[in-house]
């Protein structure tokens, strides 16, 4: 058996980009930053920070485009994928990427800096995976507008 996962919290680098295939299915690409801290042997505090792409299909993409900004917090979900081509200049280069097949925003819209997540209702995907956030820890003490849901 294999098994082919990633999780990853991190901040987006830029703004979803959304795209249509030539069926009619959405599509978006979006770049996470996930930060890194330690000490190294001789005391000194190092970091590091990965950039990782990802891709979104479907209503996911949607989802992602509409609702999901740069400097905004992010949990997702899903698999590696590499993919290949030939440049203009002749040469094969290859691509690795995160198939989104769960998404969990992790900042209101409002307060793109505080990861207060309870006034953002679910949201629902299509597929394995949707995109919704996390279930708040102490019961809601607002209640949610109807013209707040997204859908």
């Amino acid at each position: 058996m294999d098994l082919n996962k990633v999780m990853l919290i991190g901040r987006l680098t830029r703004d979803p980009e959304l795209r249509t295939t030539t069926t009619g299915k959405s599509v978006a690409s979006m770049a996470v930053a996930t930060g890194r801290v330690w000490t190294d042997q001789a005391g000194t505090k190092q970091e590091k920070t990965e950039f990782s792409n990802c891709v979104l299909w479907g209503k996911l993409a949607d989802i992602a485009h509409q609702y999901l900004a740069k400097g905004r917090r992010v949990y997702v979900e899903g698999r590696l994928e590499t993919r290949d081509w030939v440049g203009t200049d002749g040469v094969k280069r290859y691509r690795t990427e995160i198939i989104v097949e769960n998404l969990i925003m992790l900042d209101s819209p409002r307060s793109s800096g505080a990861s207060s997540s309870q006034s953002i209702p679910p949201l629902g995907g299509e597929g394995q995976g949707g995109a919704h956030s996390p279930a708040p820890s102490a019961p809601m003490e607002e209640e949610i507008k109807v013209e707040d849901i997204p859908f």
